[in-house]
């Protein structure tokens, strides 16, 4: 019969629960170019149904999408002079969510409004703000600019996304810190891992190298490609990672996004992107190519972190050690999204460093990966 652990010397999960609240911030909900079709899409976000379409100018608006006369959807309608018309009884709504006309009657209600986000493109993709206080963006929380984006030195996104559901978006964020799952999950060995916290900002900076033994498309699969990345999360859901692989004597950047938008509190829509930078001699389709081949890479890894969240627990004690990186750092600093802004306190927003000591972890991880490839190899032959 084994001995039976007593309680106090077991560690047991405070599992918490998720926030009914959704974050303070800009969101990704995803290309611009595929709203502005002429058509109304229906989009379900921050526990509500919204609609997006372009105006009769072409700029893309989001409001509710159910028609406050007696409850239509929006997005079953059309779009009849830039405006989105009803599929019930034909109301026109504008994009500041205001009624425009009810085509058969004398006079349109004065308080015909409904609910309208705040809207921004940037880098081919459009963002929507959320504040659950109402209050408008600060200028110094925005979504930077790709430098040259739109023009012959990159390609075109290479987009895809996925519905998670089951798990709060909390989830994806905590991986800014983890630099031991980039090798079980990722396939990638870091070689150099560091965070910087500094207001609505998280920074990852590392360095990485394929494994032997499993190839992604990530790492460009070329020889003793070293890949160096500087990813930084702006607010609470989207992620801008600079990324260059060194390898055969050049040097190739992309522009990766990792992105997501909450629709309840536990499902989110996560996206990824990825443009290259057209590399000197090749053509727009090599290009293109090249970043195809690294969305299908990113593409198997980010469903490697689906399939672990689907069936974790939420966990507000992790049990660490000094290479899991700081994660209770992460968690405050997360938070600054989910309370008033009047409630934000200083070690939400500090400045704050932290370089995780990679040489054990890759000495283990360089010997695993290389007896891997060795065995199958040998299967091989």
């Amino acid at each position: 019969m084994t001995d039976m652990v007593p309680d106090d010397e077991v560690r047991f999960i405070e599992a918490g629960s998720n926030p009914t609240r959704f974050a303070r911030g800009w969101h990704c909900v995803g290309l611009a170019d595929d709203f502005r079709d002429g058509e109304p899409h229906e989009v379900k976000i921050f526990g509500q149904t919204a609609v997006v379409f372009a105006d009769a100018e072409g700029k893309l608006a989001m409001i509710d999408a159910f028609c406050r006369h007696m409850g239509g959807n929006l997005a079953q309608g059309s779009i009849k002079d830039g405006q989105v018309a009803c599929p019930f009884h034909d109301w026109r709504w504008n994009g500041q969510g205001r009624c425009t006309n009810v085509p058969y009657a004398r006079r349109t209600p004065l308080r015909a409004r409904t609910t309208a986000w705040l809207t921004m493109e940037r880098n081919g993709l459009l963002f929507v703000w959320n504040d659950p206080e109402g209050n408008p963006p600060p200028d110094e929380v925005t979504i930077p600019e790709i430098e040259g984006y739109g023009t012959e030195r990159w390609s075109a996104w290479s987009w895809k996304s996925y519905l998670v559901e089951g798990a709060h978006c909390r989830e994806i964020v905590d991986n800014v810190v983890d630099m031991a799952h980039f090798f079980y999950v990722h396939f990638q060995i870091p070689r150099f891992f560091k965070n910087v916290f500094e207001g609505h900002t998280v920074t990852q900076l590392m360095h990485s190298t394929g494994r032997e033994d499993i190839k992604t498309g990530v790492q460009m699969d070329l020889p003793e490609a070293v890949t160096r990345s500087e990813a930084t999360y702006f607010g609470p859901s989207f992620m801008l990672d600079t990324i260059w692989t060194d390898a055969e004597g050049r040097t190739i950047e992309a522009k990766l996004v990792n992105c997501h938008y909450p629709i309840s509190p536990n499902s989110f829509l996560l996206q990824y992107g990825i443009v290259v930078e057209r590399q000197e001699g090749a053509t727009p389709e090599q290009s293109q190519q090249l970043a195809d081949t690294f969305i299908d890479g990113l593409e198997i890894q980010f469903l490697q972190d689906v399939e672990v969240w689907k069936h974790k627990s939420r966990i507000e004690n992790p049990l660490l050690t000094e290479e899991d990186g700081p994660v209770y750092q992460l968690r405050r600093w997360y938070q600054q999204f989910y309370v008033d802004v009047a409630d934000v306190t200083p070690d939400m927003v500090q400045r704050f460093e932290f370089e995780v000591d990679c040489d054990a972890a890759v000495e283990k991880w360089v010997a695993e990966s290389n007896e891997n490839a060795a065995r199958m190899n040998s299967t091989e032959a």
